[in-house]
C-alpha cells in the first residue's frame, strides 16, 4: 500500500544517498506517473481520428478510454502493495517495462478491439507504476523532506494531467493517432535508464500477501457490468450479450462485498465506510468524479465530431479547467483549512453544475470564446473550490495508519466513477439519437439505401453518417437530421453531468467538521492527481493514539 511497511528500512536510512541521488529518484518518480497520468487524458482528443481509422462508433470510442480506466482503477489497490510483496524497485522498473510494451501495442493495434485490449493492459501496468513512485518517495526521503518532495510530485503529476489533451491534439494533427502511444517508448526508455541507475535496492515484506481474491473479483464483476451497460445501445436488454454480463457482474460485485467484509487483510476495508465523511465524501467524489470524465469524454469527441474543430483545438479548448484548477486549488484548500470545508464542498459542485448547464447551450457551430469558455471556467472554479477540501475531508476521518488505503479507496472511486458515468450516460446518449433521429424523418420518404445509411446512423450516435452515394436533397435531409439528434443527445449527456455534479453539492450538506485534522493545502490535486501528502507517511511516523481518544477506531467509527 502507500504507506511504508512497519519492518522494512527506509531507503535514507539503510543508504548514504546524497541530496543528488535524491533528486534523480524523485525525478524519476515524476516521469513515471506524468506517463501513466497523460495516457489517463490523451486518448480522448484521438478518439474521433481513432474511429475513422479502425471504426467501432461511440461503442468502440467507449471502450478505447475506458479500458484503460477499468483496469487502472480496479488494481490500483493491489497494485499498491506489490512494492510490499516484490520489491519497490523491482515493481516500479517491471512496470515501466510493461507500460512501453503495452504502448507499443496500442500503436500498432490494426483494429479497435486489439487497441482495446492493449488499453486495458496499460492500466494494469499505471496501477503498478503510479502508487510505486509514491511508496519510492516515501522510503527515500525522511519526514522533514517528504512533504516537499510529495508536493513536487503532485504538481508535475497534474501537469500531466493538463498537457495530455494539448500533446495528443498537437500529434493527431501532425501524423497520426499512433503517435500519442509511440511516443510513450522513449518517455519510459529514459525513464526506465534513470530508475536502474539511481533507485537503490531494499529489502521486501515476506508476510504480505496480494488479495488476489477480492482483485479478481473486484475488476471482474465491474468490467462485466461496463461491458453490458456498453453492449445494450446495439443489442438491446434482451440480448444474451448484455443480460449475461450484467447479471454475473451484479453477483460477483456481491461476492467481492462479503470477501473484503471476513477478509483479514482485505483490499477495500468495509468498515470505513462506517464513518460518516469517509462515507458521504466518497459519494460525492464518485458524483463529481463521474461529471469530470463525462465533460472530458463527451465535449472533446462532441467539438470534433459535431462542431467539427480540430484535434488540437479540442484539446486547447479543456486546458481552461486543468490550468485553473491547479493553479487555484491550493488556494482554495488553505481557505478550506480555516473557514472548514463543508461550504466549499457545497457551493463548489454547485458552481461547477451551474457552469456545466450553459453548456446546454450549444449547438452545432460552437464559437470558443463566447460558447464554450464562460461554461468551462465557471466549472474550472467549481472544481478548484472542491477538489483539496474533499479528498482532505476523506482522509480526516479515518486514522492515521489508515490514510494510505483511504486515499487509495478513494483514488479508485474517482478513477472508476468516470468509467461508470461514461458508459451508463452513453445508453441514454444511443438511445436519445436514435429515437429523435427516427421522428425527424419519420415522414421522410427514404430510399433503400437511405435508409440503410439510417439504420447505421443510430448505432453510432454523436458521428455524422455517410452519405455519399445518396440523391443530394436526401443526403441533406439526413444529414441535417443526425446533426440535430447529435445536438440534443449531446445537451442530455451535459444535464445529467449537471445533475450529478449538483448532487455532489447537495451531498456536502451533510459533511461535518473532520475528526482527524488534514490539511487541504496537503492535497492541491485532489485524486486528479498524485496523492495527498498525509498518505505517504510510515506507520512509525503516525502519532500514538490511546484507546477511545478522538482519531482513535473506536472513537470514529461511533461518531
Amino acid at each position: 500500500m502507500v504507506e511504508g511497511p512497519k519492518d522494512l528500512m527506509p531507503v535514507s536510512d539503510a543508504f548514504e544517498l546524497t541530496p543528488a541521488r535524491k533528486r534523480l529518484i524523485l525525478l524519476a518518480t515524476i516521469l513515471g506517473s506524468m506517463i501513466a497520468f497523460v495516457d489517463t487524458s490523451v486518448v480522448n482528443v484521438a478518439l474521433p481520428a481513432i474511429q475513422d481509422d479502425l471504426g467501432g462508433g461511440l461503442l468502440g470510442q467507449q471502450w478505447v478510454a475506458n479500458a484503460y480506466l477499468l483496469t487502472e482503477g480496479a488494481l490500483l489497490l493491489v497494485g499498491g502493495s506489490l512494492g510490499d510483496v516484490y520489491g519497490q524497485r523491482r515493481v516500479f522498473i517491471a512496470g515501466l517495462i510493461a507500460f512501453a510494451v503495452f504502448s507499443a501495442m496500442c500503436a500498432l493495434a490494426p483494429s479497435v478491439e486489439l487497441l482495446v485490449a492493449g488499453r486495458a493492459l496499460q492500466g494494469a501496468a499505471a496501477a503498478a507504476l503510479v502508487p510505486m513512485a509514491l511508496a519510492l518517495i516515501t522510503t527515500t526521503f525522511g519526514p522533514e523532506e517528504r512533504g516537499k518532495a510529495i508536493g513536487m510530485w503532485t504538481a508535475w503529476s497534474g501537469v500531466g494531467v493538463a498537457i495530455g489533451p494539448l500533446i495528443g491534439g498537437q500529434l493527431v494533427d501532425l501524423g497520426s493517432w499512433r503517435l500519442i502511444f509511440a511516443i510513450n517508448l522513449p518517455l519510459v526508455a529514459v525513464t526506465l535508464a534513470l530508475a536502474v541507475a539511481v533507485i537503490p535496492v531494499v529489502g521486501k515484506r515476506s508476510d504480505r500477501r496480494l488479495d488476489l481474491v477480492g482483485a479478481a473479483l473486484c475488476s471482474v464483476s465491474v468490467g462485466a457490468m461496463i461491458f453490458g451497460l456498453l453492449q445494450q445501445p446495439t443489442e438491446g436488454w434482451g440480448a444474451l450479450t448484455v443480460m449475461l454480463p450484467l447479471a454475473l457482474g451484479a453477483a460477483l460485485f456481491a461476492w467481492f462485498l462479503l470477501h473484503e467484509w471476513r477478509s483479514p487483510r482485505p483490499m477495500l476495508p468495509l468498515g470505513l465506510f462506517r464513518r460518516r465523511n469517509f462515507a458521504v465524501g466518497n459519494l460525492e467524489t464518485f458524483a463529481m468524479y463521474a461529471g469530470i470524465g463525462l465533460l472530458f469524454f463527451y465535449l472533446v469527441i462532441y467539438l470534433q465530431q459535431v462542431a467539427g474543430f480540430s484535434a488540437l483545438k479540442a484539446g486547447v479548448a479543456m486546458m481552461p479547467v486543468t490550468l485553473l484548477m491547479l493553479f487555484f486549488a491550493g488556494y482554495f484548500g488553505g481557505l478550506a483549512d480555516r473557514l472548514g470545508p463543508r461550504a466549499f464542498m457545497t457551493a463548489g459542485p454547485l458552481i461547477g453544475a451551474v457552469g456545466l448547464a450553459l453548456l446546454l447551450r450549444l449547438d452545432s457551430d460552437v464559437d470558443f470564446w463566447i460558447d464554450l469558455l464562460p461554461p468551462l471556467l465557471l466549472f474550472s472554479l467549481g472544481l478548484a473550490m472542491t477538489v483539496a477540501p474533499l479528498t482532505a475531508t476523506v482522509l480526516g476521518d479515518v486514522d492515521e495508519l489508515d490514510a494510505g488505503i483511504a486515499s487509495g479507496a478513494n483514488n479508485a472511486i474517482a478513477r472508476l466513477a468516470g468509467m461508470i458515468g461514461i458508459a451508463v450516460v452513453g445508453v441514454l446518449i444511443a438511445a436519445s439519437f436514435a429515437g429523435d433521429l427516427d421522428d425527424q424523418l419519420a415522414e421522410a420518404e427514404l430510399s433503400p439505401a437511405g435508409a440503410e445509411v439510417v439504420r447505421e446512423a443510430m448505432s453510432n450516435p454523436l458521428l455524422p453518417p455517410s452519405v455519399v452515394g445518396l440523391p443530394p436533397p436526401e443526403g441533406a435531409a439526413i444529414a441535417a437530421a443526425a446533426e440535430q439528434a447529435s445536438v440534443d443527445s449531446f445537451r442530455l449527456g451535459m444535464g445529467i453531468t449537471a445533475a450529478l455534479v449538483a448532487a455532489a453539492g447537495l451531498m456536502g450538506i451533510a459533511i461535518r467538521n473532520p475528526l482527524r485534522p488534514v490539511p487541504s493545502s496537503d492535497c492541491p490535486g485532489g485524486q486528479l492527481a498524485g496523492q495527498p501528502k498525509d498518505a505517504a507517511r510510515r506507520p512509525e511516523e503516525c502519532e500514538p493514539r490511546e484507546l477511545g481518544t478522538p482519531g482513535s477506531k473506536p472513537a470514529a467509527l461511533s461518531a
